[in-house]
């Protein structure tokens, strides 16, 4: 099992649920996992139902068996202070930077560095460990860019890379790829059963494999249940309406005669069974897409109930279940 788990996928497929999700999953029985964010949005904070995360390593929920999951907002400013005290020790003089404005500047306007910076934290906390020289977290999950944008977001430091010779910003992007690109890393692309969101994740997947990226695994999110199955579906369409009304009828939904209660069910159940049926094609097409790329695919159930804690906990069950951790 790779120990750097990134997470990512079109807008609104919830990505960011299935990475919260997935260090639950990873932390259980005794391990320890840090859910990473990127992107300013406190996503994760929501999920776990805590106050905003500050930009330090805090722990937020406690896994089945006794594990623990970590999680750090990455404020890619102060990525720029730790690194610049780190290789050139300015201490003061970077602070003092700050507040003249240059370091939201060199993150903002330098081409790559926000993302350098981004990457570059995530991967020192995988190659981190204490006194021991054992790893401080078993597992660093990653709730990672947009698909559209994620090669690009991981890959940078080859760019940095060749634009730096030596030195130290040099060194940090060939030690960053070198996880990145390695088998410590998997990256996972999440979807759901509708055309677009799986086309993104085709192209997706393309990219990444150009890139020589690890790709992980495909999680299909917000699955609705399964009503009717093909035979099902095929059996209503051939039953007439006047034997779909005495069904009704048999089951005490009032009389099957013309005009009664049981027959007036027959037109809406009939059309909302043609809803299902269409939708049930769309979704059987989209998973024979997927199944094409050739990867481990996942489902994860749309909860009756929304999301919340107990629903994240429930999601991550179901991830262990499927053997994704």
């Amino acid at each position: 099992m790779s120990r750097l788990q990134v997470v990512s996928g079109k807008g609104g497929t919830g990505k960011t649920t299935v990475a919260a999700a997935l260090a639950l999953a990873l932390a259980t029985e005794g391990k320890r996992a840090l859910l990473v964010e990127v992107e300013g949005r406190q996503g994760i904070a929501q999920l776990f139902e805590t106050e905003a995360l500050p930009y330090e390593e805090r722990k937020i929920a406690v896994a089945p068996g006794g594990g623990e999951v970590y999680a750090l907002a990455i404020d890619a400013e102060l990525a720029l202070l730790d690194y610049l005290q780190m290789f050139y020790k300015l201490g003061s003089a970077g602070r003092a930077l700050k507040k003249l404005g240059a370091i939201d500047f060199a993150t903002t306007i330098a081409p790559g560095v926000r993302d350098v910076l981004l990457t570059g934290k995530a991967c020192e906390a995988v190659r981190r460990k204490d006194k021991q020289g054992r790893f401080v977290y078993d597992y660093v999950v990653m709730d990672a860019p947009p698909t559209g944008r994620i090669t690009r977001f991981l890959n940078v430091n080859d760019e940095v890379a060749g634009l730096a010779k030596v030195g130290p910003i040099h060194n940090q992007a060939q030690a960053v790829m070198r996880v990145l690109k390695s088998r410590e890393t998997a990256v996972h692309l999440v979807t759901l059963l509708e055309e677009m969101p799986v086309q993104e994740t085709v192209d997706g997947i393309a990219e990444l494999r150009t890139a020589r990226l690890p790709v992980g695994r495909v999680v299909v999110n917000m699955v609705r249940p399964q009503v009717l199955d093909a035979a099902g579906l095929e059996l209503v369409r051939e039953t007439p309406r006047t034997a779909l009304a005495r069904s009704l009828s048999g089951a005490g939904l009032g009389g099957a005669r013309r005009g009664g209660h049981a027959e007036r069910l027959v037109d809406p159940l009939l059309a909302q069974a043609g809803e299902y049926a269409e939708r049930y094609a769309l979704e059987q097409e989209q998973r024979a897409v997927l199944g094409e790329l050739g990867l481990p695919t996942h489902e994860l159930p749309l909860l009756a109930e929304g999301m919340d804690l107990a629903g994240l906990y429930e999601l991550a069950t179901e991830l262990r279940k499927q053997g994704i951790a």
